[in-house]
């Protein structure tokens, strides 16, 4: 598990230091660019390259003063290059390096989510194989519907976060943007070859824009975070379920020395699974912000800038921990194995209700007829607590048409299990 007052990469990622250095990338990609063209002459690029860095702590004391974030960056960065710095942020208005910046941050940050994805998969995948045939009972509404597999269930499971890594890789591609185009984006004091090439530098893909980049491709960002936390969410609500008391299947982890209630010392509670639920919860509420901060008054105002700084190293970072706890959760997940099994026979037999209803109907009987008299008989066991096989024994109609072994030989759940391989297979998850 994640110390939650630790710094785990993805935190970084979203600190003073490394958005500075990120800007310095940017500005010493577009000098690159300018060295190119002959504007910015060798000597002097090379004396930029040589000593362009930066102090976050003499940063933040200049911008108290100018209450321009950029502005006190270059300042500072002056400060160590020298006279060469009038080279440094020509034709560039602060969006410039902020949001192409951002594109690449938020790359790294997605990048690295995708990282941690692939091994929740990878868990999944091999806690499906290893309870491949491992019986529990499939619900419907809550309701005993037919047995299905343990694996299965985590086999769909891993299937979705499949789907989540795509949308992710998606999400990078769409947000891989930098506008280096000016003040309003029309390349009036900067010129398009020379962001063509600062781009090329810095591995992104250029867009048409105004003063910004426009905020629907970090949207897609967003959806992505926040329907791998929907995703992750059912994950960890199925396992809640699951743990109830009154069905026991699966538990979480409960570490020595691990405490469940202040007041009732016998509490095992699912913590980690609310935890996600939870938190899963502000991943969706902040694509909505997202999704506000696409119109903006004519070429830009600054609305999303305060909205994004919270959101994207918030969802990024939550996303990230999401992922890392599920994992553990699942390396770790106990399996009650014997309940399982208690559960698939508490109602008595009736989940083969469909196989009978099939059966009958294979011997000439009308659906309908079949239907009334299984159900009939299904209510009865739940209501009695008598054996549904027994009723089904008993009755004359039934009787009349199936022997006592072919009754019988209808409740064998492995008959629910016959293509389990097959569906493993087709998903390559072998």
């Amino acid at each position: 598990m994640i110390d939650r007052y630790s710094l785990p990469e993805i935190s970084k990622i979203w600190s003073l230091e490394n958005k500075y250095r990120t800007w310095l990338k940017v500005e010493l990609a577009v000098c690159t660019a300018y060295n190119k063209t002959g504007k910015i002459p060798d000597d002097s690029y090379e004396n930029i390259i040589g000593k362009a860095k930066f102090n976050v702590n003499e940063i933040e004391e200049i911008e108290r003063v100018a209450k321009h974030d950029v502005i006190a960056f270059l300042t500072n960065v002056a400060k160590y290059v020298g006279e060469d710095s009038r080279f440094i942020h020509l034709g560039l208005t602060s969006s410039d390096v902020g949001d192409t910046s951002f594109s690449l941050i938020l790359k790294e940050a997605l990048e690295l989510i995708l990282k941690k994805a692939e091994t929740l998969r990878e868990s999944l995948r091999n806690q499906a194989l290893r309870h491949k045939f491992t019986p529990v009972m499939g619900r419907t509404h809550g309701i005993h519907a037919e047995p299905v597999t343990l694996g299965f269930k985590l086999l769909i499971f891993y299937e979705e976060i499949k789907r989540a890594e795509e949308r992710i890789k998606n999400a990078v591609s769409s947000s891989s943007f930098g506008k280096l185009s000016g003040a309003v984006g029309t390349y009036a004091n900067i010129s398009p070859e020379v962001e063509k090439n600062a781009l090329e530098l810095l591995g992104l893909n250029n867009i048409l824009s105004n003063q910004v980049i426009q905020r629907d491709v970090y949207a897609d960002a967003f959806y992505a975070l926040a329907s791998l936390g929907a995703s992750c969410e059912k994950i960890a609500l199925e396992i809640r379920h699951l743990m109830r008391t009154e069905v026991s299947e699966v538990e979480e982890p409960f570490a020595p020395g691990q405490k469940g209630s202040s007041a009732m010392p016998h509490k095992k509670n699912p913590i980690i699974s609310e935890n996600i639920c939870g938190l899963s919860r502000i991943l969706r509420s902040n694509l909505i912000a997202s999704l506000e901060n696409i119109p903006l008054w004519h070429e830009r105002d600054i609305s999303h800038s305060s909205v994004e700084r919270i959101i994207a190293p918030d969802s990024t970072i939550l996303a990230y921990y999401i992922l890392h706890q599920l994992t553990y959760l699942i390396d770790n997940l106990v399996v009650n194995k014997e309940n399982m099994l208690k559960n698939i026979d508490l109602t008595k037999g009736v989940i083969f209700s469909q196989k009978v209803l099939l059966s009958l109907v294979d011997k000439g009987m009308l659906r309908e007829e079949a239907y009334k008299i299984v159900q009939k008989l299904a209510h009865e066991s739940i209501q009695t607590q008598t054996g549904f096989k027994e009723l089904l024994k008993k009755d004359a109609s039934v009787s009349k048409l199936m022997t006592q072994e072919e009754i019988e030989a209808i409740f064998d759940i492995n008959y629910y299990y016959k293509y389990i391989n097959y569906i493993f297979d087709r998903y390559n998850a072998e």
